[in-house]
């Protein structure tokens, strides 16, 4: 997966989503789509590294996993990973 625009950045598709190198502009089409190539993949468990800072990217990451049918559910990582810097997310299986 790449970033879109001019500085094409490519992205690993495992299950773990660094937005440290995005700006808040690019997450909500950037968290949308990865969740559904990861869903796509089989991977289901996922983690969204959003980082501390003044919560604007897990405000944007928390508003598009609300709106998506394919999260089973979402809540803040734990201890070993990233505590309130980054969101834990399970999607719901692709049906056949």
């Amino acid at each position: 997966m790449k970033r879109r625009g001019t500085d094409a950045v490519e992205i690993p598709i495992d299950g773990v989503l660094d937005l440290h190198a995005f700006k808040p502009r690019e997450v909500k089409d950037l968290v949308a789509e990865y969740l559904e190539e990861c869903r796509r993949r089989g991977i289901l468990h996922l983690r969204i590294i959003h980082g501390k800072g003044s919560g604007t990217l897990k405000r944007i990451v928390h508003s598009v996993l609300e709106k998506e049918p394919v999260v089973a559910g979402f809540q803040d990582a734990g201890p070993g990973g990233g505590d309130w810097g980054a969101t834990e997310v399970i999607l719901k299986p692709q049906r056949p």
